[in-house]
């Protein structure tokens, strides 16, 4: 096995499950990516930036329109591609499928086939952390993003979050990339990541899939 790190990871889950903080913790993480002497550009990504309308707040991967399907399946395709040619390196990212699958089901009620995303993904060794936390929890998750949220009405109504996680805990469960259920109740963030690191020292996940 080579000693060369190089974890790929999909962080899934509902709002106010601290994916965001936990990617940064991840990318600084000395049993993730080694011990950094300074810091430099990580590979982060996320399905949930908004690049398909000059907006703030706009659509993008996961909450495109229906006449935006293709231009989003055409990003998705041009996104595994890249992952497919830069294989030996690590890549974190923040929302991915799982979430366009849940918004999409939600909103539309259209159900996309990402099976031959996942097989890519699977292919490439790709680790999926949901990220979960227990209904009573959401309130001081709240009560701490709204001092530094930029639109603090989507979180006005916790119900709404609280039936997104158990839509996403179906598909998750549906998913054929190896998976591990993260509680973050206790919203501790370095805990987090920590046991992010053993799980994927546990399933080989720090290092390249072989090819075949």
């Amino acid at each position: 096995m080579s000693s060369k790190l190089c974890p790929k990871i999909i962080l899934e889950g509902t709002r106010l499950t601290f994916k965001t903080e936990i990617a940064f913790a991840l990318n600084e993480h000395p049993r993730i990516v080694g011990p950094r002497k300074y810091r430099y550009h990580s590979p982060l990504i996320s399905a949930e930036w908004c690049g398909f309308t000059n907006t703030p707040w706009g659509r993008g991967l996961i909450n495109f329109e229906p006449h935006e399907e293709a231009l989003a399946m055409e990003t998705y395709r041009t996104w595994v591609r890249l992952l497919e040619l830069l294989r030996y390196y690590s890549w974190i990212a923040d929302r991915f499928h799982i979430s366009t699958r849940a918004y999409q089901l939600q909103t539309y009620g259209v159900d996309h086939d990402f099976g031959w995303l996942e097989e890519r993904l699977a292919a490439l060794g790709f680790h999926l952390v949901f990220c979960t936390r227990t209904a009573v929890s959401f309130e001081a998750a709240r009560a701490e993003r709204l001092k530094v949220s930029g639109n603090p009405a989507q979180y006005d109504d916790l119900q709404v979050f609280i039936r997104e996680q158990e839509l996403m805990r179906r598909l998750v469960g549906e998913s054929m990339l190896p998976t591990l259920e993260l509680d973050v109740s206790d919203s501790d963030v370095a805990r987090a990541a920590d046991r992010i690191a053993d799980w994927l020292t546990e399933t080989g996940g720090l290092w390249a899939k072989q090819e075949t």
